[in-house]
């Protein structure tokens, strides 16, 4: 399930990372890149350890632990800490599918990647080329968002990011390990929470509203993964 998920970031907290990101310190990005990636990644990063991306990491994730459309489509269980990366004069990211575990750094922990995330902090008009490409069984997606705009997406999926030719896009790349490992039940799971508000709204006093919350936990409680 590929999800957008508006609004993340105010405009006001979009110009202050911003702001951030272009007097930080970038490297490239292939350095973290493994054997297959290498072939494929001409981009720039931000160190793991580098306080400008620790500090907008932060906000990113204390945001999204409010935001209701975030936690309804992920059911994040675990969230890695967001990386943020840089394309310009032609850098790109060819075909690949994301590794399927990550360490969290610094620590001992590790984080399936159910869910890919990338959040935008450049607008469209900023730059020429630079779409997110996700391809599944139904075609490919292109996404070329809003800065402060976000998409999630089935981490299992190949995708890419195309030439940057003209400007520089930004953006904040993050990896979630849900609590329904399969995309399929979580795809259900999120269309009746929605039906769920629904309901609750347009008849808040019927007794079908609480059987159906009641539907919803008894399938999250069969295949939630804790």
């Amino acid at each position: 399930m590929m999800q957008r998920i508006p609004r993340v970031l105010s405009p006001e907290q979009v110009r202050q990372s911003r702001a951030a990101l272009e007097a930080a310190s970038w490297s490239d990005g292939r350095l973290t890149a493994g054997h297959a990636a290498v072939r494929v990644k001409s981009n720039l990063q931000l160190a793991h350890d580098d306080p400008v991306g620790a500090r907008l990491g932060d906000l990113i994730l204390d945001i999204l632990a409010k935001n209701s459309l975030f936690m309804s489509s992920a059911l994040p269980l675990r969230v890695l800490p967001p990386r943020f990366n840089r394309y310009e004069g032609g850098g790109a990211y060819g075909n690949h599918i994301d590794n399927a575990i990550f360490a969290v750094p610094g620590t001992p922990h590790r984080v399936r990647s159910d869910i890919s995330a990338t959040l935008f902090f450049s607008e469209p008009q900023e730059y020429e080329g630079g779409e997110l490409v996700i391809e599944d069984t139904y075609g490919a997606h292109t996404v070329k968002l809003p800065a402060g705009d976000m998409v999630i997406y089935p981490g299992h999926s190949l995708h890419r990011v195309t030439p940057v030719t003209r400007g520089t896009r930004f953006a904040a790349f993050f990896w979630i390990q849900s609590l329904i490992r399969d995309d399929g039940e979580r795809a259900l799971l999120f269309s009746l929470d929605n039906a769920i508000q629904d309901v609750a709204q347009a008849l808040p006093d019927h007794a079908v509203s609480g059987q159906l919350l009641g539907v919803y936990h008894n399938l999250l409680r069969r295949w939630a993964d804790t």
